[in-house]
């Protein structure tokens, strides 16, 4: 037989088979005789060119349709996780249809990987927000209690007029103070940033500090360096050879830049992960180690002794860029300085180092030396030979004073950590610790990328200056491929200048103000912690007292001081992300008259709000996106208007402005004396005040979101130079992620074409003085109070909490999660489904088995502040003796209606509340999100049993 007769046979035998499995069907289906379905016999049909000729297209044109658009816009997704992702976004009928990534970011250099594409699985499903159940499109007013989930829906007009209202009341009371402003996070839209905080200053309110109280902030860094977290962008990590990636759970949390990590490997880097699970980082890594939650510090010291020990370290580093060699008094603890010593000119402020023939110099760059913080004029490069080895005495205006250098007491501090001793803290075997430290030290460019898993704890500021200290010794900083590099949400905005002046516009008139505050610190004084132990509360009353940091509402001539009244929330999640939990509920909620919460869905600080205001969707506005991770800028532009009655963050607190201008001039209220600042409150003006271009004198410039964006680009250095004819505009960054021009003077490097921006290269490379009191990288800190604690140096505290450990056995974390960011995404059905859809708490099964919980079970986590209900799931990653609760489920979703914070308590640790230099600060000093207190999630003890009724 031939072929062909083969192929014909073959056809006729499937064109029967065909026409039999309609019949059969049809019967089937109909249960009658093929003769009365004659006609159905021949419905299936035969299809001799399926390319060509093919009636069966319905299920091709439902995927077609997935790729008709009518138009695309450009945006990306306003939330707190430095991905800062651009994004194509496809509007079908007036609805998002679908968003993809746009994949058009320019590469910096061929050598580095490309950036592209950017984004992740939480931004593939943004549109879930925008036309889904949760989104509130309409104003709502509470009806029941707070939190009790009773609402009604009235007007903007009735919203605007009883929010203006209770808001004109309190700043004409002159309790302005006590009006404050809680948003995230300006790079990732800092218009929108910028509208509340500018409404809310332009009355005399309180901008409140982020980055603190998320526990993101890393005090050892402004501690050490001066400076807080200045990063290399991820393309950097390509040029390192050695990466240690140390508590931060990089594809987890940092999706988009994740590749350049993994990448690294291909160019020959060897990657080391330390967490205390096996983490989804972690089974990437060439290497694991796992300490006991809440070691990092002990390990990090164990692996300096070994650096120093051994002779690893980079003395030439040392000696010019660290305070190792400065002298120390053992009679007071402090640093001798010039004005001391008999003979050697210069002030309380100058530092002194021992040169080679055993002379007293003065430390070039200290303080005493310089003009002020930054002072670029100044050098710390050495003209003589620094001893880091000196223990003798010296004539002092006191007499004979034994004096030691920093090395000294930083080599004695370190022979407390034995390597046993560190292996029975820490649980890392000797070997292996030894191993990475020598690793890390031999090659020529170590990075060490940080994260939240060392921030949680108590303790956060000794984990930071002890893994700081690795760096420092083995000479990796201020190079591209080294660092330590801090990666945890995006506080550093690039646009800094412009950003800044949209925020505070009298600055340019008053040069006074703003108020600020550290949230940790204003959460918890309100919520009462002064009254839970004598000495934090002296410390704290003593900080107030001295000005070391700043408490609103201010404290009035009679000595009283009034409770804060009015509070603001837009573009975050402040009650649901409220450490201590309980006591802000039941004490600081219940002061507050007004609580506002501006939002696009109902979320649990809309829920335990008064009034919520619907916002536009970040796929309905116009506003800027950018951050540490990379050195691009790219928009958000509408994709489509904002449904319901939702309006731009920039248009709610403009038009609450206008409101409150129209009511205070019907009142005819005057100008208000500011009782700290030399500037006069207009509340009779505040929307002329608001829509002001107050650096050109232009009236009405900025009525909308779009506006001021371009106001922030025309006004920052970063994208337009003052030294440039370039400039980058809005429409340009629509076109295309456009990378930053310039430096614009507030990053420690300058940027340069075809290279990936790395830290720390003024101070290194061009020897400019680290703006600490020494001038250098400072593991010495001579403050009072850290003498007192023993914390001049790094050194290892355990957690805290550990006297309870028989009671409650179990540490209880709450590191960020794959499926959200923070409570973002917690709700969208999608990122539920990949995941079990409920508040979950991993479980290490011997753990679980010991207390009779099976994988699925409901348990009971309780302490003695609190208790609520998950499902438990084995997770045999985690080390025994350790729970977690991936971050931010919001509180509507647990059983009994809990929160994941409320079994964690207001601790606050009181030498992140000084002021150093004490009597002016230059070194520490309080500013929103670089100094203050952290919140703390980590130092928690709890107990878990199945839940009655809770098996599964």
């Amino acid at each position: 037989m031939s072929e062909q007769q083969q192929s014909t046979d073959i056809d006729s035998r499937r064109r029967d088979f065909l026409k039999g499995l309609g019949a059969t069907a049809a019967v089937g289906a109909s249960g009658l005789g093929a003769a009365s379905q004659a006609a159905q016999m021949n419905r299936l049909q035969v299809v001799d060119d399926p390319i060509g000729d093919y009636p069966y297209r319905e299920w091709e044109d439902l995927y077609r349709d997935q790729w008709d658009w009518d138009s695309i816009a450009r945006s990306t997704h306003s939330v707190n996780c430095t991905g800062s992702c651009s994004w194509n976004v496809y509007v079908k009928n007036g609805q998002v249809w679908r968003e993809e990534q746009a994949a058009d970011y320019p590469r910096i250099n061929q050598d580095l990987p490309d950036p592209n594409p950017r984004g992740c699985n939480k931004g593939a499903c943004y549109k879930d927000y925008v036309h889904g159940a949760q989104r509130v499109k309409y104003p709502l007013k509470r009806t029941g209690e707070r939190g009790e989930g009773k609402w009604k829906r009235i007007s903007w007009d009735q919203a605007l007029d009883e929010i203006a209202e209770e808001v004109l009341d309190t700043v004409e009371a002159g309790d302005y103070d006590g009006i404050s402003g809680f948003t995230p996070i300006p790079a990732m839209s800092p218009v929108s940033f910028a509208s509340g905080t500018r409404m809310i200053n332009l009355l005399g309110g309180v901008s409140h500090s982020f980055y603190d109280w998320y526990s993101d902030l890393p005090p050892g860094q402004p501690q050490t360096y001066g400076f807080q977290t200045d990063n290399s962008e991820s393309a950097d990590w390509y040029n390192a050879d050695y990466i240690i990636a140390w508590g931060s759970n990089i594809n987890v949390t940092r999706i988009p830049d994740a590749k350049m990590f993994l990448e690294s490997r291909y160019d020959g880097a060897k990657t080391v992960g330390v967490f205390s699970d096996y983490s989804q980082t972690a089974i990437h890594t060439d290497e694991f180690i796992s300490p006991d939650p809440g070691t990092d510090a002990a390990l990090a010291l164990g692996m300096a002794r070994t650096i120093i020990e051994e002779g690893l370290y980079d003395e030439a580093h040392v000696k010019e860029q660290s305070d190792m060699p400065l002298l120390v008094r053992e009679d007071t603890g402090k640093f001798l300085r010039a004005s001391e010593v008999t003979g050697l000119s210069g002030n309380e402020k100058t530092m002194v180092m021992l040169d080679e023939a055993g002379a007293i110099r003065t430390a070039p760059g200290s303080l005493g030396v310089r003009a002020g913080e930054f002072d670029p004029d100044s050098s710390i490069e050495l003209d003589f030979d620094p001893q880091l080895s000196v223990d003798q005495t010296v004539d002092t205006t006191d007499g004979s004073v034994r004096v030691r250098t920093v090395w000294e007491r930083l080599r004695e501090q370190l022979s407390d950590y034995e390597p046993d001793d560190v292996y029975e803290i820490t649980g890392v075997g000797v070997e292996t610790m030894q191993r990475i430290a020598r690793e890390f030290a031999d090659v020529e460019k170590g990075k060490i990328i940080h994260g939240k898993g060392v921030n949680d704890w108590f303790h956060n500021d000794l984990g930071n200056r002890s893994i700081q200290l690795v760096a420092t010794l083995t000479g990796n900083m201020g190079r591209n491929g080294t660092n330590v590099d801090h990666y945890v949400g995006q506080e550093k905005i690039w646009t800094v200048n412009g950003w800044k002046h949209l925020c505070f516009p009298h600055l340019d008139k008053t040069g006074t103000g703003p108020r600020g505050m550290p949230t940790t610190l204003w959460t918890y004084y309100h919520s009462g912690i002064t009254e839970s132990d004598p000495k934090l509360e002296s410390r704290i009353e003593e900080s107030l007292e001295k000005e070391w940091m700043p408490m609103y509402p201010e404290e009035r001539s009679d000595g009283s001081r009034p409770s804060p009244s009015i509070f603001f929330v837009w573009r975050g999640n402040f009650y649901n992300q409220a450490k201590g939990n309980k006591p802000v509920r039941d004490v600081l909620w219940e002061k507050l008259d007004l609580v506002v919460d501006i939002n696009f869905r109902m979320d649990t600080t809309a829920k335990n709000a008064d009034y919520v205001l619907p916002a536009a969707s970040h796929y309905e506005k116009h506003d800027l996106s950018m951050t540490d991770m990379h050195t691009w800028i790219h928009p958000f532009t509408p994709a489509i208007e904002p449904l319901g009655e939702s309006k731009p963050d920039w248009e709610v607190f403009r038009d609450l402005a206008a409101r409150i201008q129209e009511l205070a001039r019907e009142r005819g209220v005057g100008p208000i004396e500011d009782r700290s600042f030399d500037r006069t409150i207009q509340p009779a003006s505040v929307y002329d005040d608001y829509v002001k271009d107050w650096l050109d004198d232009e009236a009405g410039a900025l009525e909308n979101g779009k506006a001021a964006a371009e106001f922030i680009l025309r006004n920052s250095g970063e994208t337009n130079p003052p030294d440039s004819d370039e400039q980058i505009t809005f429409d340009d960054t629509v076109e295309q992620p456009q990378r930053f021009l310039a430096n614009g003077g507030h990053w420690t490097s300058d940027l340069n074409e075809g290279e990936a921006f790395a830290p720390w290269k003024d101070f290194v490379q061009d020897k400019e003085p680290w703006p600490t009191f020494s001038g250098r990288q400072q593991y010495y800190i001579d403050h009072d109070w850290y003498l007192e604690d023993g914390e001049e140096l790094p050194t290892y505290k355990e957690p805290l909490g550990e006297e309870k450990a028989d009671e409650y056995p179990l540490r209880y974390l709450t590191p960020h999660g794959r499926w959200s960011m923070h409570s973002t995404w917690r709700d969208d059905k999608y990122m539920l489904r990949l995941n079990r859809g409920e508040p979950v708490l991993y479980i290490h099964p011997d753990d679980a088995e010991s207390r009779d919980i099976e994988d699925g079970d409901t348990v009971r986590i309780y302490n003695d502040l609190a208790e609520i209900h998950a499902m438990a799931k084995y997770y045999p990653s985690s080390q025994r003796g350790s729970v977690r609760m991936n971050f931010s489920w919001e509180d509507y979703q647990f059983p009994d209606q809990g929160n994941f914070n409320s079994v964690t308590s207001m601790d606050l640790k009181t030498t992140q509340i000084v002021q150093y230099p004490e009597d002016t600060g230059e070194h520490l000093h309080f500013f929103p999100n670089f100094w203050g207190p952290t919140g703390v999630n980590s130092d928690a003890r709890v107990q878990i049993e199945l839940a009655e009724g809770g098996e599964r």
